[in-house]
């Protein structure tokens, strides 16, 4: 048999533990555990298990309920290796060496069970904003997360301004506002009647997909 197909698609022989298969997909070289999103798992072989972990802890079940931005995530333990996509959005991953990382929940798809995170709350934002909670990731290990489209790192050395949804992954180390820009919607973002920006300064990064997020299509009951 024969065809393309075989050419550049057979999976990835590395022994690394995080790998791209493919620009959208993610290979776990499983031997022990992983965090991921829960329903993220596109395929495995060997032995291994899945189970729920919530929003993790109670603290972070609170922020959840209260916010919307937690991450549904899922256990995944054995030996084996695993597969993980969403969506078809093209896939990132960030070493950490003793460090931190802030990344917008909805972007988040798997990551090293030895990081420590929490959900956090982006300063002088008001509910209206949305999108305001984000995850933080400490310590030393591999977070995976998702962009919709190629995304741009943007330096931040100057007061920088990003729409909510567009921003994916920044620099802990930023101090991150909220500017709301009244009546400016239907220009600079999408909304109904204002827009709002995340204001970063300090020293480091910010990343931004190119999108402002994917669009759920309207349904009626």
């Amino acid at each position: 048999m024969r065809s393309e197909l075989f050419g550049t698609n057979i999976e990835s022989a590395t022994t690394d533990r995080f790998t791209l298969q493919n620009p959208r997909m993610l290979r776990v070289a499983l031997d022990g555990e992983v965090m991921a999103r829960q329903g993220a798992m596109v395929a495995y072989q060997g032995q291994v298990d899945f189970a729920y972990q919530g929003a993790g802890g109670m603290g972070k079940l609170f922020k959840k309920a209260f916010t919307g931005e937690g991450v549904p995530l899922m256990n995944v333990s054995g030996r084996g290796d695993v597969f993980f996509a969403d969506d078809a959005m093209e896939i990132h991953l960030v070493n950490l060496e003793n460090d931190a990382l802030t990344v917008n929940g909805s972007n988040v798809l798997a990551f090293d069970p030895a990081l420590t995170w929490d959900i956090k709350k982006v300063e002088g934002a008001s509910m209206m904003a949305g999108g305001i909670f984000n995850t933080t990731f400490t310590g030393t290990g591999t977070v995976a997360i998702t962009s919709h489209g190629t995304p741009v790192v943007l330096d931040v050395d100057a007061p920088t301004y990003a729409d909510i949804q567009a921003a994916i992954a920044w620099s802990t180390s930023l101090t991150t506002t909220v500017r709301r820009t009244a009546g400016a919607s239907a220009l600079i973002g999408r909304g109904s009647g204002e827009a709002f920006q995340l204001v970063f300064n300090g020293q480091g990064f910010v990343v931004v997909q190119a999108s402002e997020g994917r669009i759920v299509a309207p349904h009626s009951h």
